[in-house]
Order: structure tokens, then sequence, then C-alpha cells
């Protein structure tokens, strides 16, 4: 409903019943559909981390400044995957409101999860081996590779609580900014709502499962190259391992528990709010428009 300012956005409670409807569609597209869409989502996600190390490999700004405008610039990412349409691991998270409210089945909620976050891979890492090939990270004098074998040998060596706990907080970000992205009735309106929470989890150094899956497989690559990484701890897939595995479980936690299902308390089981019979009935239009 408008306010005195003009703004025309859907309420909480149309938010709730319009993301379910969106698990339902999504929980139920074919196959193929769904791992497509999972591997443009990694791949965009990819391009946002690319963004990113644009800004935090430059030494000239500050901390502040390379944290918040990196923060910003991966905003891309999440920005591709709702406006263009993908399928996101993380964004999916939010099935749960619709899992919680029956109109799924625990099998559909785990097929769309597994077969997204495979896809996601898929594209995180094909997009990273693209950009190895190109040479695009010798940009600034080498230093784009540089910055990216450091963030990547962290993430590897990460002591596992804090990698989950940094997994958490993360998604608890995403899942909000495709939440309130859902309120919003035009592509300015979902840009605004994305760029905030997102740039903000950036900036805190929160860990993102699939940013990960594009940023340590492109680590591995780079580590080899004469004056990158020599005097850092090597990235290897165990490593990847050892950072994958709690972020996932940490990103779970953050969006389907700490989001998803505390709105479906607040809206959907304490008031008894039915999914939109138009919004389901579009087929595959909300995961098009809605994607995450």
């Amino acid at each position: 409903m408008p306010d005195l300012f003009g703004f025309d956005a859907f309420a909480p409670r149309e938010i709730a019943a319009r993301i379910e409807a969106i698990g339902v569609t999504k929980a139920r597209l074919p196959l193929l559909s769904t791992l497509m869409l999972a591997v443009l989502a990694g791949a965009f996600i990819g391009l946002g981390a690319l963004n990113f190390m644009l800004v935090r490999s430059d030494p000239t700004l500050g901390f502040a400044a390379r944290q918040l405008g990196g923060g910003v610039a991966f905003s891309l990412g999440l920005i591709l995957v709702v406006v263009a349409g993908a399928e996101l691991f993380t964004g999916n998270n939010l099935l749960v409101m619709a899992w919680a409210d029956r109109k799924i089945t625990t099998a559909e909620v785990l097929r769309n999860w597994v077969l997204v976050c495979a896809g996601n891979f898929v594209g995180a890492a094909g997009l990273a081996v693209l950009v190895y090939l190109s040479g695009h990270t010798a940009m600034n004098n080498g230093l784009v590779a540089e910055q990216i074998v450091r963030i990547a040998s962290a993430k590897c060596a990460m002591p596992l609580q804090e990698a989950f706990l940094k997994g958490v907080l993360c998604n608890l970000l995403v899942c909000m900014a495709v939440w309130m992205a859902t309120a919003g009735r035009g592509v300015i309106d979902k840009v605004v709502a994305i760029v905030f929470p997102i740039s903000a989890f950036v900036a805190a150094g929160f860990e993102h499962s699939i940013a990960n899956f594009y940023l340590i497989p492109l680590g591995m690559l780079l580590q080899s190259l004469d004056g990158v990484g020599q005097a850092l701890p090597a990235i290897t897939w165990a490593g990847f391992a050892h950072n994958g595995l709690p972020v996932i479980l940490g990103n779970l936690v953050g969006g389907a528990v700490l989001v998803g299902l505390v709105y479906h308390v607040i809206y959907q089981r304490s008031a008894g709010v039915r999914s939109l019979p138009h919004e389901a009935a579009k087929g595959s239009e909300p995961a098009r428009t809605e994607s995450t």
C-alpha cells in the first residue's frame, strides 16, 4: 500500500505469502531448469566476487573504503540472480517456509538444495576457470591475483567454529536481502533492497558458500604463479572442504532457521496465512522474477 512518501511495496505479511508460493514453484521446477538456473546463479555470484576483488585489491583505499566499496560491488551477484532469474542455494534456504506450512515435502526441499548447490558449484568454479584463462587476475600489476590467493588461503585455514558462525551471519543478511527484494514491485526497488544487507555481510567478512565456490578454486589455480602465494598456506581441495562444510551448514542455519522459520512462526503459523493462489499459478514466472 503506498504511503505518504509514495513508496509502493508489499507488506511483510504479503512477503511471507509470496515467498511461500515461490518456494512451492521452485521445489517443483523440472530437473533441467533447476540445474541450468543453478549454474547461472553460481556464475552470477562469481561475477559479484570478481567485482569485489577489483576494489579489495586497491592498496590506495583505506580499510573501510575497501570493505564497504567491495561489498557494494559484490551486490552485483545477487542483483543478477534476483532480477535476471537464477536458483541460488543460499536464497533457496527460504523454501523452509513452504515446507513448514506443509506445501512441499522434505524430499522436495532436499532435492532442490542438493541440485542447486551442485549447480552453483559448477557455475562458480567454471567461471573461475574462465577468469584464470582470460588473464584478468593480472590486473593492477598482479595485485588482483595476490589478493585472491590471500583470501582463499585464509578461508581454507579458518577454524571450523569461525567458518560456521560467519556462515550463519552471512546468510541471515542474504536472506533478509531476498526478503526485502520480494517486497519490491520494480527493478529499482529490488536493487536498493539488496545492496545494503549484501554490502554489510561482505564488509563484515562473513562467509558465503557460493562465493567461496568461485574464490577457492580460482585461488588454487593462481597459487602456482610466480610471486603469488609462495609464503601462504597451500590452497587444496581438503582446505576447500574444511571451509565449505561448516559454511554451508552455517548458511542453512542463518537462512532457513533465523529468517525462514522465524518469519513462518510470525506470519504463516500464527495467523494461518495462505499462499497467494495467483502467485502459485504462474508456473515458472516466480522463479524468474524472484529467483534466489
